[in-house]
Formats: structure tokens, sequence, C-alpha cells
């Protein structure tokens, strides 16, 4: 088939968005995509311009003082089927502040598109979930939104949308904005088209109980899990498992510290946010070369990689012919893996605030649903050598 999307061709449209064969109709907790990646930030309107500037996403609506809400400022921002909403408190009193003293800029909420939202609710609380919101209507001029939030790891929630009867920039209350913050020169129509997979980092001896939560709560199943020596180095440990919804389109790995001879990437994760959270946003582009080079031009910080790793005669034996040679993705400090549906390139920002806590991936696939499980050791050792930079290796 070749129809295509903004560029995008239909095959790189279904890995985007892990089509696979899937009836909701025997799915208690139907879940379509995902919604929104919410942030909270010590400063909204700084931090919606720095995503318009370095990721090149677009304002689509806002919500402030000025249009009657004088509680919040709050910023939607969109790259493809990518939707970051950026809160942050106006008023010394705002609970939004309080959270932000907590855990500094991060995520408080993945938003979840559903087809049913009294459904979903009424199975979460049947299997013990806590819920935060009740399934109640929002409206404007637009339409109406249903909504309801149930609460996962750490001080992380879902809030479940349908968006079916609307037809607004985002949710009521919302007025529609105009990007403005121009587009670099060069800069293709969008740096990343689609959120791969979020991952979450939790406590000690806490991966299991999550991954049955979201089996029991949620219906997701598993996809992945990742133990032993394919995640660990000479001194640091974790372990991952990746739980995913029916149609693959929402996917969640799940980390945990291991026992290892000094403090691993999650340990400095739980401690510097003061708790399990959202640790890392993956990014789907079809361009990574390109995304790259304009994300580094804007001031983006990305991980380094050693020469050493792309002289590995193992490496290229391993990885085969991919779209670009290994001197370009050298160059750029981009990993490669190949599985046996294909390959990937990735690569890693270093952490973009304060606190060594939120950073990206971005990822560009061709064929492998994977997460890159051949460049575990050596995307662990980069993050080494900034936590010893930092003193908290």
């Amino acid at each position: 088939m070749t129809e295509t999307m903004d560029n995008v061709s239909y095959d790189q449209l279904r890995q985007l968005v892990g089509l696979v064969d899937y009836d909701s109709r025997n799915d208690p907790f139907p879940v379509r995509s995902l919604d929104a990646v919410v942030f909270i930030a010590g400063n909204a309107t700084q931090t919606a311009w720095y995503y318009q500037s370095a990721f090149g996403m677009k304002l689509v609506a806002y919500r402030g003082p000025e249009t009657g809400t004088a509680e919040t400022k709050s910023f939607v921002l969109t790259s493809g089927s990518a939707r970051f909403v950026i809160h942050g408190g106006v008023r010394q009193e705002s609970p939004l502040l309080d959270h932000h003293r907590r855990h500094g800029d991060g995520v408080i909420d993945l938003a979840l598109e559903v087809s049913d939202v009294d459904k979903c609710v009424s199975h979460a609380r049947a299997q013990g979930a806590t819920v935060l919101e009740e399934p109640h209507d929002v409206a404007d001029e637009h339409g109406t939104v249903r909504l309801a939030a149930i609460a996962t790891y750490g001080e992380t929630r879902h809030t479940l949308v349908d968006r079916s009867r609307y037809n607004g920039p985002y949710l009521p209350g919302y007025q529609e904005s105009a990007s403005s913050v121009p587009a670099r020169p060069g800069a293709p129509k969008r740096l990343f088209q689609a959120v791969d997979h979020c991952v979450g980092n939790v406590e000690l001896g806490k991966m299991d109980y999550w991954v049955d939560w979201y089996h029991r709560v949620m219906g997701f199943v598993n996809m992945a899990e990742f133990v032993g020596d394919d995640i660990a180095t000479d001194y640091s440990a974790l372990m991952s498992k990746v739980v995913s919804n029916g149609n693959h389109r929402v996917k969640f790995p799940l980390n945990e510290p291991a026992v290892g001879k000094k403090k691993s990437q999650i340990d400095e994760y739980l401690e510097f946010y003061n708790g399990a959270g959202c640790q890392h946003i993956a990014l789907a582009t079809n361009d990574i070369l390109s995304t790259v080079d304009h994300m580094r031009a804007a001031g983006v910080e990305f991980l380094g990689t050693p020469d050493s790793y792309y002289e590995d005669p193992e490496l290229r034996a391993r990885i085969g012919e991919v779209r670009v040679p290994i001197e370009e993705l050298q160059r750029r400090g981009i990993l490669v893996d190949r599985d046996e549906d294909g390959y990937l390139l990735q690569i890693f920002t270093k952490p973009i605030g304060d606190r060594p806590t939120v950073f990206y991936e971005l990822i560009e696939r061709h064929g492998s649903l994977g997460f890159g499980k051949g460049n575990f050791k050596a995307l662990f050792q980069a993050i080494e050598r900034e936590q010893e930079l930092r003193g908290n290796l």
C-alpha cells in the first residue's frame, strides 16, 4: 500500500501507532490512544516556548487568567498526533505549585482517549483502582467531552477522555491559539509525528505490582521483559517490563531499580523526583537525522556515544544494512538496533530540567517493534557518565 499522510507512508503510520488486529467490544477497558502527556512546570509560559522553539511543536490552545481561569496557565501543543499540555500555577496557594515543589517539572497525567468513560471507570473500580474523578461532562459551544480520572503509580494519573462529541481545540475552557514561535529555516513540517511510548519508574519491588495493576485494571498485555545482563552494566542495573493496550497504540515500559555496585538511573530519578513517576517519553520520527540536527541547533543536548560503539565489528555484523551510512549515525551519536522484525534508530536527550529526572528519546522504526535491547548497555553507560559528572553515581 502506498497511501501517504503528511509524508508518512501507510506502513510507517501503522508502526507509529502500533496498529494490530483488535476488537474493542471484548475489551473491559477500551483505550483508543494516548490523548495527551500532561506536565506541571515551574514556568509554564517559558516551557511552552521551549517546546515550540526546540521541539518544533505548534501551540494550538490556551487557558489562563485572560480566559477566565485565574489559578493556572495551561498551554496545549501538538506535533502530528502527539499532544503535550503544560500547566503552571499562578497564585502562591496553587496545588500545582505544591506538586512542583515536591517533584519539579514532570508528568502529572498520561491522559487516555477511551470509547466509554463509564465502562472504564466501572471496571477499574471493580478491580480496586482509586477513582480520582467520577465520570462527568464538560461542555461549551464546541460540544461536550466526558471525563474521569484514576490514580496510577506515584502521583501520576490517567484522565479518561471521550471527545467523540467535541470539535474544539482541546477541552471546554480552552481558546484556540496560533503558534507564536516561527519554525527554524529549513525545518520540516514537524520534527516528530507521535508519542511512541512513555516510561514509568517505580520503587524497588513495585514493578510487578504495577504490571499486574495494568493487566487487571486496564486490560493491558505484556509486550516485553528485560532482566539480568541485558539491562545492567558493571556498576548499576534495573529491571523493566513493557505493557500495552489491546491495539498497541499505548505502550508503557515500567522500570524498577535492581541491586548494583552503585546508584542506577532509576535510583537517581526516584531520589530527585521524590517518588515514582514518568521518566522519559519516546517520540516517533520518520527522519531522525533531520530531527536531531534541528533540535541540536536549537540547543537540545543529547547523550554522547563513544566511537568504539560504532567501530565494534559485532555491531556492524548484527545490524546489517540500514537506510543511512553508519558514519552519519556516528556523527550524531544515534544508536541502532535490529531484531527479528526489522531495525530501529534511537537517541536520548539529557534531562531537560534542573533535576535529573525527565528526558526524551527519539526513535525511528523500520519494522522493529522492540525498544533497543541491543543498545541498553551503551545507553546506561552514557547515563552513568552523566550521573558521575553530577555526583550521583
